[in-house]
């Protein structure tokens, strides 16, 4: 997993890094708006404001974020409120890149590579999107100006998610959807859940941001993500429309067009109804191959769109109450793509789509409660133990969040640290663009959250936290004793990647008939992916050929 994480990271280094094109002048045009400078009064360490606007820290640990005006006041507010949060958020992100690029020549470099990437981004992107980037942009830290001005570094981060999913052999997503109603659901209603495990480190996930925006101009909305992102990746509307988006399998792009995230966004921003969600997706163009859960309480019912750079889909189930929707496409127009079919065949995709469905079997009557049971549940098919972490695990311990939409009540459940395991804290929408809010100056409904799991409190999660610190001891050449090895395997059996680890690390010290024995126990557990298999497979292969 670091190893993908680091090239994931020289991979954005290397979009952002290209604000020497023809882009690095391009700036949006701020002065059609009115803006007033904000002038955040601190509260406390946890609570500042700015007007109307406020940004306050939860008991849970949850940011919570209410701005309102017109792009660039939504940008400038937004950024006064956050500012400490989204450099904190860019310092975790660019001291890796920073850890894997250390040579002030070798960052030269990547200064003219791919230089053309982005230059056309900008053209696909909202004009007041890009004002709202732009007046975000001005809180950013100037430590990274060497690698684009503020405004472009902050446009190029918002593409940082569709390069993470697209690139071919990185599992950092692996994110799981579901949404039923009318028979499926205890009350009748729409209610949809999701897992976002778009993971880039524990530190990144840290600080997670819930924004209430209201804007000048369309439908309030509320967002999960963090700080410094005015995309959407998980969000409601005050209408009952909800986004949600899951990675399809896509090339790596060759020029950086609309981010998915801004196309959610405006879905949130500008549709009260599935058709018009449709119409929006369809006239965007995008750069990755994503998979867009969209529920709405209008129609009572929930659609994916099925967007990629050169094909349109649009996936429902006839004569059915519910939609699963993993990292693999359904609809007729992938029906005989190539790339969606590999997917289906080598990804982990297939394996959770079926246990959302057996679970689904097992649960034919849900509510918010079952719906975080759900999307917290380790086990892999028939319940069986694949070890904590496993990608083909709905819950794979490394979630960014996790959101729980009742739409036609307007209520979120957004999850609290650690993971997705932490307290679901609710929020009701029509209080929060109400008066109501104002008068009591909480967001959370809390007499509906749903309580942690009961995992965290177990000897097995400590277990997994200390697996994850030992995990990193096998990358630095260490000399390990068979104490540790036998501890490290023992706070994860189930899972294959302890003993592929460990087979590696006597391999490269040439005790291959110990190696031979690690990489066969790999083989007997629940293996990832095709090509995970394959390679252990290899593996095993080289080390025979050294016993012969």
């Amino acid at each position: 997993m670091k190893n993908r994480v680091l090239l994931y990271l020289f991979l954005v280094l290397n979009v952002i890094s290209c604000g020497v094109s023809k882009s690095i002048h391009h700036v949006p045009k701020i002065n059609q708006f009115s803006l007033e400078i904000p002038k955040v009064e601190k509260v406390n360490d946890s609570t500042f404001s700015f007007k109307e606007n406020y940004l306050t820290k939860n008991k849970q640990q949850l940011w919570e974020l209410y701005i309102q005006g017109n792009p660039l006041q939504l940008g400038y507010n937004n950024g006064a409120l956050t500012q400490s949060l989204m450099q904190n958020q860019e310092a975790i992100f660019f001291s890796k890149v920073e850890g894997f690029v250390p040579s002030k020549f070798k960052q030269k470099l990547l200064n003219g590579f791919l230089k053309w990437y982005n230059r056309k981004m900008y053209l696909n992107i909202r004009e007041d999107y890009q004002t709202e980037i732009y007046g975000l942009s001005q809180y950013s830290s100037d430590k990274y100006n060497f690698i684009a001005p503020k405004y472009l570094r902050s446009l190029y981060l918002h593409g940082a998610h569709d390069i993470g999913h697209a690139m071919q052999d990185l599992a950092m997503v692996g994110c799981s959807s579901l949404a039923v109603w009318n028979e499926n659901t205890e009350d009748g209603d729409l209610l949809i859940g999701r897992n976002f495990d778009f993971y880039v480190g524990d530190d990144f996930a840290k600080n997670k941001l819930v924004e209430f925006v209201e804007p000048e101009n369309g439908i309030p909305y509320m967002s999960v993500s963090w700080p410094g992102m005015i995309g959407v990746v998980s969000g409601m509307n005050k209408e009952g429309i909800t986004v949600t988006i899951n990675a399809g399998k896509s090339k790596i792009p060759m020029t950086a067009k609309t981010p998915i995230s801004l196309v959610t966004r405006e879905i949130l921003q500008f549709a009260k109804n599935i058709d018009e969600a449709i119409a929006i997706a369809k006239k965007r163009k995008v750069f990755v191959s994503e998979s867009i859960l969209v529920g709405s309480a209008t129609d009572k019912s929930a659609v994916i769109i099925e967007v990629s750079p050169d094909n349109f889909g649009v996936f429902k189930m006839e004569n059915s109450s519910q939609l699963v929707c993993t990292n693999h496409f359904q609809s007729e127009a992938y029906k005989d793509d190539e790339r969606n079919r590999k997917q289906i065949a080598e990804s982990h995709s297939e394996y959770r789509y079926e246990k959302l469905q057996e679970l689904l079997n097992e649960n034919p009557k849900l509510n918010p409660e079952k719906m975080a049971s759900i999307l917290r549940d380790k086990s892999g098919l028939k319940g069986a133990q694949i070890g904590y972490g496993n990608e083909k695990a709905l819950n794979q311990l490394l979630a960014h969040h996790a959101v729980i939409f009742s739409p036609e009540k307007r209520l979120v459940w957004v999850s609290s640290n650690p993971y997705q395991l932490g307290e679901f804290v609710c929020y009701d929408l029509n209080k929060i663009f109400s008066d109501e809010r104002l008068k009591t100056g909480e967001f959370a409904t809390s007499n509906l959250n749903i309580a942690k799991d009961s995992f965290v409190d177990s000897q097995e999660f400590k277990n997994y936290e200390e697996f994850k610190k030992l995990s990193s001891q096998f990358d630095e050449n260490k000399i390990l004793s068979d104490e540790f090895i036998n501890h490290y395997q023992a706070l994860n059996p189930d899972f294959w990647l302890v003993y592929f680890q460990t087979g590696k690390y006597y391999f490269n010290q040439k005790n291959y008939r110990k190696a031979k024995v690690e990489f066969e126990k790999a083989l007997t557990k629940e293996i990832t992916t095709v090509l995970d298999k394959k390679n252990v497979e290899k593996y095993l292969k080289k080390t025979l050929r050294k016993l012969k």
